[in-house]
């Protein structure tokens, strides 16, 4: 691991290899594993579009429909306080995490953590370079846990691509000792099957459960074969994280489906992703809850007892999602928002062809109780700004604002910016903000934009996959009360209880 550290307050760009600062001390020896390919949320080389698609992008920067190249826009009650452009890292930057006065942003090469004590004003504390897509992150106390869903030759942060068909090939999840921000130290890694696109968190005192989401098997990876139906639970003991292990790997979907994957009854429409694993998982500790974005399903599940999920309910949206990508519950968790990722984040999906309901929102109200509770569709949000065929623009990560009685929330949508919406009424959801760039370019359709937004004590943070991190002021009465909630320690996926 390589451990780039750089304290920064201007906008000014500085080289890779200036940034470099040493190896730190020798990583974990590897061991045999399996791979999977990274399908999903893949950065996708720019792409040419065509010449009217191109010309259409240009009239309308100039009719004043869209914004012009990267020009930010935002609405009046959006304040834009600070960017800080990708540094030592640059490769396409992911998911973040809070804890205290810090920020943790992932990256396709690593991660970088961010003294946010002064927002207007980040501070970067450390770059740690350890490539491995997709590099969400997370992190509970003195731990910091790091996704790797992409076929490595070894587990150590000097590790190299390979081809999935290897059977030395590794992929999992790479835990760090960050008592010390400056200087994180890379303690265990975890290998699982088909790797891990995403992990969620089940914090207890003593232990971490991770919850690790992969899917996509083949029948030509060694230790990545159909059927894989179900997610990998890690145990991580807090005092000796190095004895981290898998401990299950409970089945969500028995019964193996037509295609080989996990789901019997799993969508057959063209355009409906089959299900052999889920995408995303959000845990409600307090309610012993959890919400799965399961590629084509979103389900219900029971944490109760955290070593056994068990699934309680389980709905599809043949007709309008093509592949179920995250869920946020509200605070009553009496209602989930499940995110489609139509195009996997790399096509425009923005636009009036696309239509309001696909590769938006679905609001889905929970009736009834216990194991009887039942997801219930009410209605669809996207965000109401057309973008450009040149602009990748999909519903994507967010989070509740915490304001008692409201439903409200922020969302990434790629280069649809930062979405601030209502869903209080989840028959009428609506959006009461929002900050955008313009599209990154008029002739290539290139990844970019905001992959997460989230709201953390006060302020929201966009991390922008090529514009860097983005910190968001909102100055609105209905946001107002929400900025009295202060928190500690923040993993979306791992739903606090603002007002316990």
């Amino acid at each position: 691991m390589t451990l780039l550290n750089r304290s920064r307050t201007g906008r000014r760009r500085l080289g890779v290899g200036a940034a470099a600062a040493g190896l730190l001390a020798a990583l974990l020896t590897a061991a045999p594993a399996g791979a999977t390919p990274d399908p999903g949320d893949a950065p996708a080389a720019p792409r040419s579009v065509s010449k009217s698609d191109a010309a259409a992008a240009r009239e309308a920067i100039e009719r004043g429909e869209i914004p012009a190249p990267d020009e930010v826009v935002h609405s009046a009650n959006i304040e834009h306080l600070a960017n800080i452009p990708k540094d030592a890292l640059p490769g396409t930057n992911t998911d973040i995490a809070f804890q205290g006065k810090y920020a943790f942003a992932g990256n396709y090469d690593g991660f970088r953590i961010f003294d946010i004590s002064r927002p207007q004003e980040p501070r970067t504390v450390a770059q740690v370079l350890c490539p491995g897509g997709q590099n969400d992150v997370s992190v509970s106390g003195d731990l910091l846990f790091l996704s790797t869903d992409s076929s490595r030759s070894d587990n150590s942060c000097n590790s190299t691509s390979q081809p999935a068909t290897e059977k030395s090939s590794w992929e999992g999840m790479k835990i760090f000792d960050i008592s010390d921000k400056a200087n994180p130290r890379y303690v265990a890694a975890v290998e699982t099957a088909c790797g891990s696109h995403t992990h969620t968190l089940v914090p207890e005192r003593r232990t971490v459960y991770v919850y690790v989401s992969s899917y996509s098997p083949n029948a030509s990876f060694p230790d990545c074969r159909p059927p894989h139906d179900g997610i990998s639970i890690i145990k991580v003991p807090r005092r000796a994280p190095e004895k981290a292990a898998v401990i299950d790997f409970p089945v969500l979907f028995p019964g193996e489906g037509p295609d080989g994957g996990g789901n019997p009854g799993g969508p057959t429409n063209p355009g409906v992703s089959k299900t052999t694993g889920c995408h995303d998982i959000t845990v409600l500790p307090s309610k012993d809850l959890a919400a799965g974005a399961c590629m084509g399903d979103g389900i219900l599940l029971s944490i109760e007892d955290p070593e056994k999920p068990r699934v309680i309910d389980q709905v599809q949206d043949n007709k309008h999602f093509a592949f179920w990508h995250s869920a946020t519950f509200n605070q009553k968790a009496d209602k989930v928002v499940y995110t489609d990722e139509l195009g996997g984040g790399s096509g425009a999906t923005c636009d009036a062809a696309t239509g309001p309901e696909h590769g938006a929102n679905g609001i889905y109200d929970i009736v009834g109780k216990g194991d009887k509770r039942k997801l219930v569709f009410r209605s669809y949000f996207k965000i109401p700004r057309h973008q450009a065929a040149t602009e990748n623009c999909v519903a994507h990560n967010g989070s509740l604002i915490p304001v008692k009685g409201k439903d409200l929330m922020v969302q990434a949508w790629y280069q649809g910016g930062v979405s601030v919406w209502d869903f209080t009424d989840s028959t009428r959801p609506q959006e009461i903000g929002y900050f955008e760039r313009g599209p990154h370019t008029t002739d290539k359709l290139t990844t970019a934009g905001s992959w997460s937004a989230y709201y953390y004590n006060g302020y929201v943070y966009s991390n922008d996959i090529a514009m860097g991190l983005d910190v968001l002021k909102i100055n609105d009465k209905r946001t107002h009360p929400a900025q009295r909630v202060r928190l500690s320690e923040l993993n979306v996926q791992t739903q606090p209880d603002y007002f316990d």
